[in-house]
């Protein structure tokens, strides 16, 4: 009570935040999942609209509930911004806040990072599914750069085919 601090809580426990890179990777075929069963098994969406009306739901729905986590890390990286602005520089609680900042910043980082990751895949998957998967390109290291309508010149007789690229 007589010093209130929040920053070296914070930074204790922000190591722990990288996990929810984790959970964001696999986000959208948890709700994809979620909303497949929803639709497949009557038995299941009763279950799940049961739950749902559970007073500590808060009269919330499971998407809702799911989507939690994933935004948990940007609004503590907002708070904690704000939490310094107001924060006098020569306050106890100002290095420990800023390096709390420091260490969420980079949870939030990785967890955008999983996500570009997961999207990216997801990307690759499509473009393998339409070449008829012949050839395999879904590899973690593979990175679609980018893709469109070019121009195929020939050497002989200089026509022009229409390709699409992928690259």
């Amino acid at each position: 009570t007589t010093t209130p601090r929040i920053g070296d809580i914070l930074q204790k426990l922000a190591p722990f935040l990288k996990m929810y890179g984790e959970y964001v990777k696999n986000f959208d075929n948890a709700m994809e999942l979620v909303k497949t069963w929803t639709e497949r098994s009557p038995q299941f969406k009763c279950i799940i609209q049961d739950i749902q009306k559970e007073k500590v739901c808060g009269n919330l729905t499971l998407q809702h509930h799911m989507l939690e986590p994933v935004q948990r890390i940007p609004r503590y990286e907002m708070l904690l911004k704000d939490y310094l602005r107001k924060l006098p520089q020569d306050s106890l609680d100002w290095k420990d806040a800023e390096k709390s900042l420091e260490i969420i910043s980079t949870a939030a980082s990785h967890s955008n990072s999983a996500i570009r990751k997961m999207e990216n895949l997801k990307k690759l998957l499509e473009i393998y599914e339409m070449l008829g998967e012949e050839e395999d390109i879904v590899n973690p290291s593979n990175e679609l750069i980018k893709e469109g309508q070019i121009l195929k010149l020939a050497a002989r007789n200089t026509s022009a085919q229409e390709r699409y690229l992928f690259l």
